[in-house]
This record gives C-alpha cells, structure tokens and sequence, in this order.
C-alpha cells in the first residue's frame, strides 16, 4: 500500500458569520471538532467553501488562532494560505506554522491569466523558500474553474523535484478524473485528493490519497466509511451503501449554488441559522429554496 505524508478525509469547512457578517469563532471552532468527532482526519479551513478570500488577512489569521485556543488539534487543521500576492501568502504560511499547524493547501497567485509553467515555478518557489520552514508541508490547490489557473502535470512534477518534502500533495477540485490519474500514476506517493466527493472512492483505487470536500460538512462519516474499507473485499457492501448516501447528499448539495446550498443544509441539520449567512459577494439563498431544501434533507439516506 502506497505511503503518503498527508491522507484521509479532509473536510473543505465551511465558514459561519455572525449577523455583521463578521466570522463566528466559536460555532466555527465547535464545527471543527464536530467534524473530526464524526471521523474527518482533518479540516481544511479557509478554502474555496470557506469562502476565503473574502476575509482579510487579519481575519483569517484570527480565525485560525481562535480555533486552536478552543482546543481543536492544530495538526488536524490544514487551512488555505495561498493569495494573489507573493509576501502575504508568506506571511499567512508562516502565521500558520507559528500555532503549530504545519499543512496547507496553497492556490497559486491568481489574479494574472494566462501565465506560464515557468512563472508559477518562480512563484511558488519563492514563497517556499521566504517560508523556509522545513516543518512545513504543502498541498497545491487546483480549481482553475475559479482560480482561472491550471497547474499542469509538468509544474507540479517540477515542484515535487524542487521541493520533496515539503509539496507533498494537491487538491484536483477542476473535477478531471484522468488528470487525477495522470497525476498518481506520475508521481507514486504523492498524494492526490479529489475535491468532488464522489470520486474519491474510484481515485483511491487508483492509488489516491483521500478527499479534501464540501459534502463533508454533512456526511464526514460515510467518506471515513469507503476511506477505511474501500479495500476491504468484505466490506464491499457497506462501502456501496455508504458511497450511495455521498452520492445523494452531494447532489442535493449541487441543486443550487453550491457553497449557500451547503452552509444553509449544515444550517438545518444542526439547526444553527448563522449557517445561511454569505459574505458579499455570495448571496445567500431565498428564504423559499430554505425552505424546499428541509423536506429534501429529511429524505436523504
């Protein structure tokens, strides 16, 4: 069996606010632990669900600190700490590695299109080494349906040479499955997470290291479930049920806009309505699609 630095399931958490749309700290810190309690091996704050870059570097650096001083494990977290501009995401890295959380997952910078291999090669490069912390390992982050950057097989190959111990994974959030195999069968042991939750079952067949997802907000034990068994010729039954009610949560999840449909279905779950808050500018669902979606919700195996 493969060996990675960093695998499991990793939960994509969302962010809750407070009535000014400021970030509520304790319920983010009690979901955290509730998701780890309910088996992610970790949280990976301050992604694209946890609609990061809407927050400033103050507040993210706040958040992180609030959730380590409530108690929750700062080796279970693996916030995002990559920005547009080079010497922030340094600083947000080294912020990190300051309360003792050493994984991260890094975008690249992204608000320039169009650039090349050789650039996100500097780029990269050059936050890694004004971190220039060997504690630190890194998960690139691959969304260039949001980002509007592509990091290519032959980057990231070039990262792992340049940098062994420190890139040891990326999040495939574009959604390609044959990149993703691409990316295992380039690369033995480095660890590639989907961020779709359906697929992290087939991509662990294929060598991957586990899921860093949205739906994990709602069901972290059934992808713990395939993640502990899918092996498992005799567990091949309670795997199949337990990727069927992934399957139906993360549809039900992508019947609106994806990020309010999670926050306000985690919302009726726990009956917590900071959940249906967005910052702008993400706009919350109506009232009336709220609504529609409980009966939806009770019906979910």
């Amino acid at each position: 069996m493969t060996s990675f630095a960093i695998s499991g399931v990793f939960s994509a958490a969302a962010t809750p606010l407070n009535a000014d749309l400021s970030p509520d700290h304790g319920l983010l810190a009690r979901h955290c632990q509730r998701l780890l309690d309910e088996g992610c091996h970790g949280v990976a704050l301050l992604g694209t669900t946890g609609e990061a870059n809407s927050f400033s570097l103050g507040e993210r650096k706040a958040m992180l600190e609030s959730v380590v001083k409530a108690g929750v494990s700062a080796d279970k977290l693996m916030p995002g700490t990559g920005v547009a501009a080079i010497p922030e995401t340094i600083e947000l890295t080294r912020h990190a590695l300051s309360i003792g959380i050493d994984k991260v997952v890094m975008l690249p910078p992204f608000y320039y299109k169009g650039v090349s291999d050789d650039g996100l090669f500097d780029a990269y490069s050059r936050i890694l080494e004004g971190v220039a912390d060997d504690r630190l390992q890194v998960v690139l982050y691959h969304i260039p349906q949001v980002s509007g950057i592509a990091l290519s097989v032959e980057l990231v190959g070039r990262l792992i040479q340049a940098f062994p111990k420190t890139v040891v994974g990326i999040k495939e959030s574009k959604g390609d499955f044959a990149n993703m195999q691409a990316l295992v069968k380039a690369y033995p042991g480095f660890a590639v997470f989907p961020g779709a939750d359906p697929l992290m079952l087939p991509l662990l067949r294929e060598g991957g290291a586990g899921c860093i997802t949205a739906t994990s907000n709602l069901i972290a034990d059934s992808l713990r479930t395939v993640f502990d068994n899918h092996a498992s010729p005799a567990e091949a039954a309670k795997v199949e049920t337990a990727q069927a009610r992934i399957n139906a949560w993360r549809n039900l999840s992508n019947s609106y806009a994806q990020i309010p449909t999670i926050k306000a279905m985690v919302g009726l779950k726990h009956g917590e309505k900071a959940w249906q808050r967005l910052r702008p500018p993400l706009v919350s669902l109506s009232d009336g699609d709220v609504a529609a979606l409980g009966p939806q919700l009770e019906q979910l195996p």
